[in-house]
């Protein structure tokens, strides 16, 4: 149950971390994990993530006592720790320490003032105990909002921290079938999908050793100021071979004519590709698609994965390890959420693992 809790809240608090939208919490609770966070002392706030969800599962339980010895109320901190709150944090690779109660928090240690002994961090103590104090009184609804600010703040931390990319070296054609669905499953506001199509283009570049230039797009980014005609645009001697929108969003025939409107007749693309995860075009979208042929503009769709899959058939295993390359160098930029490289991550141990 507690881990069921906990996964709900932290899909709900990375999405609105994504889009810089944190919960609103009073005043009180932004200043407490203010200190919380800055504090070297990392099990207090691993404390805290244990008790909000304790007080969402079990709200007879008294949150200030994480030892069985201390109430009848009391619950046993270590124990969820051990077996949900530590294993969550790792999985997630979000900087944490081996478990709270193995140590400032070791000792039966009531969670309330005045500050016990032996409590180095005071301040960041009582900032502890300002936030157990509103958990105590909150409902349901209001301990699940202060849960889901404090994963937002763990999310914060996870982004200021350096995330290693696990690297495999040589992956199968079946591995890598294994790997796409599992990596544009993660929600990325558009983002990996777009990174792996990227990387698909750098890959045929290099690996034919082709004259391309390939420019791309950051999600949302407009194409009017650099004169993009896509989120990818693949040039040689300046002139566009290809333009390329990465999609997750349905294409209807009304998408298609504001594309071609917008993009492929101002700049006078002839080839234009709808790379699409997800839903693909209607039948009236390629219709469309059918009558700006007619014109001379080849509008084609393709989805991801599949296309992917048929560059590393036809790359062999020298160029599905360029693949690899060319994404995990786009993975590892400073810009791209530390969301996405944890994404990578637990889908490359998964097939790995297999």
């Amino acid at each position: 149950m507690a881990s069921r809790v906990l996964n709900e809240e932290f899909k709900i608090a990375e999405e609105a971390f994504r889009d810089g939208q944190l919960p609103q919490v009073p005043d009180e609770i932004v200043t407490a994990c203010d200190d919380l966070f800055a504090s070297n002392t990392q099990a207090y706030r691993e404390a805290l993530l244990g008790c909000a969800v304790v007080r969402i599962v079990d709200p007879d339980v008294d949150v200030r006592y994480p030892h069985l010895d201390l109430s009848p109320k009391a619950f046993s901190g270590r124990g969820l720790d051990e077996r949900v709150i530590n294993p969550f944090l790792k999985y997630h690779e979000i900087p944490c320490s081996n478990g709270p109660y193995l140590s400032a928090l070791r000792r039966a240690v009531r969670l309330e003032l005045p500050v016990p002994q032996g409590q180095r961090d005071t301040k960041a103590f009582e900032a502890l105990v300002t936030v157990i104090e509103a958990l105590s009184a909150a409902d349901e609804g209001t301990a699940r909002l202060y849960l889901r600010y404090l994963l937002c703040r763990f999310l914060r931390l996870r982004e200021e921290s350096k995330i290693t990319l696990v690297r495999a070296h040589r992956l199968s054609l079946d591995q890598y079938r294994q790997l796409l669905p599992c990596l544009l499953s993660k929600p990325s506001g558009g983002r990996m999908p777009l990174l792996v199509a990227v990387a698909g283009f750098q890959t045929l570049c290099r690996y034919f050793e082709l004259d391309w230039e390939i420019e791309w797009q950051g999600i949302n980014a407009a194409d009017a100021p650099s004169k993009a005609g896509g989120d990818i645009t693949v040039r040689s001697d300046d002139a566009i071979l290809m333009a390329v929108e990465v999609t997750e969003r349905p294409i209807d025939a009304g998408r298609v004519r504001t594309t071609f409107r917008a993009k492929i007749s101002p700049h006078a693309i002839d080839d234009y590709l709808f790379i699409f995860s997800g839903v693909g075009p209607n039948e009236e979208a390629k219709m469309a698609a059918k009558r700006y042929f007619a014109q001379g503009h080849h509008v084609g769709f393709v989805p991801v994965e599949e296309w992917i899959i048929s560059i590393m058939s036809l790359v062999g295993p020298e160029g599905r390890v360029c693949f690899e390359d060319c994404l995990l160098e786009l993975l590892d930029r400073e810009d791209i959420p530390r969301a996405l490289k944890v994404g990578w991550n637990q889908c490359m141990e998964a097939v790995i693992a297999l």
